[in-house]
């Protein structure tokens, strides 16, 4: 997967204008996943700008018009507004050649495999893109592994937002469940209670469903791109929509809490890429 094919992915996904330096990575893939699920929550609540450290102020203006239904696969090239910032990135500090992985002519069939004891239906028909994020959070790895302290994967369509109307279901209150939780119950009231949050999806059809599409400045081809992460499983919730989990953030919560939240539950390691 040619660099600036990945790059084009990435500035389709933040908004911003992504290019490559020889000196350390502005962000790293873990603020890259910030700033992607918050840009789509802050949206959602109505925001006109997301300000994030060591990048500035990001317009959430465009795209506005595709939270109604999802993108087109026909639609043209996304441009990033040309008052965002530019994000300079090191390819050799932020990607992680080594685990790339072509599911592109691979068919799982009866295949199954698990992660953290959890289905983990692979990303069939799409290119990966590993990022480089072994050695990077406190605990160690094992919540990229395969055993049982390993977190199960969660995809991260660009379009995935409250207005799926999803409803959040609420599984009763018990010691280990942080209180918030019961704050999201109380949101139950109608069938469109919609749940507070950053979604995602542990099946590939739905995020590529709710996808980004762009098309590349590199090879002038449309692709579409998503985000192959780990999510914690004591901070999900699953939605009554089947197939939909759910980072659910209070009612008046600040800006730095609210991006400790998607850190310490939604990690990513791959971009996934295909031709549309």
């Amino acid at each position: 997967m040619d660099t600036g094919l990945r790059l084009d992915a990435l500035s389709a996904l933040c908004g911003c204008n992504v290019e490559t330096t020889a000196a350390r990575s502005q962000l790293s893939p873990q603020d890259f996943i910030n700033i992607v699920a918050l840009k789509e929550f802050y949206k959602q609540e109505g925001h006109q700008q997301l300000e994030y450290p060591s990048v500035g102020t990001i317009s959430l203006q465009e795209d506005q018009d595709l939270y109604s239904a999802p993108a087109a696969l026909t639609e043209g090239p996304s441009e990033p507004p040309s008052n965002n910032p530019t994000i300079k990135i090191n390819p050799e500090d932020f990607f992680h050649p080594q685990y790339n992985y072509d599911f592109t002519r691979i068919k799982d069939g009866d295949q199954s495999f698990l992660r953290g004891n959890e289905l983990y239906v692979r990303p069939c028909g799409w290119n990966r893109a590993a990022l480089r994020v072994l050695q990077k959070y406190d605990g160690g790895d094992g919540w990229l592994g395969t055993g049982t302290d390993a977190w199960p994967v969660s995809y991260h369509g660009h379009n995935m937002d409250g207005s799926l109307g999803v409803i959040l279901t609420h599984t009763g209150s018990s010691a280990d469940e942080p209180n918030f939780l019961d704050a999201a119950a109380a949101l139950l009231v109608t069938e469109d209670t919609r749940g507070r949050g950053i979604y995602s999806t542990p099946d590939i059809k739905m995020a590529e469903k709710f996808s980004k599409t762009f098309k590349s400045k590199t090879d002038g081809k449309t692709y579409q791109v998503v985000l192959q992460n780990r999510i914690n499983p004591k901070q999900r919730k699953q939605c009554q929509r089947a197939g939909l989990w759910l980072l659910y953030i209070p009612e008046g919560s600040s800006e730095v809490q609210t991006r400790a939240i998607v850190e310490n539950s939604l990690r990513p390691y791959g971009l996934l890429l295909k031709q549309a």
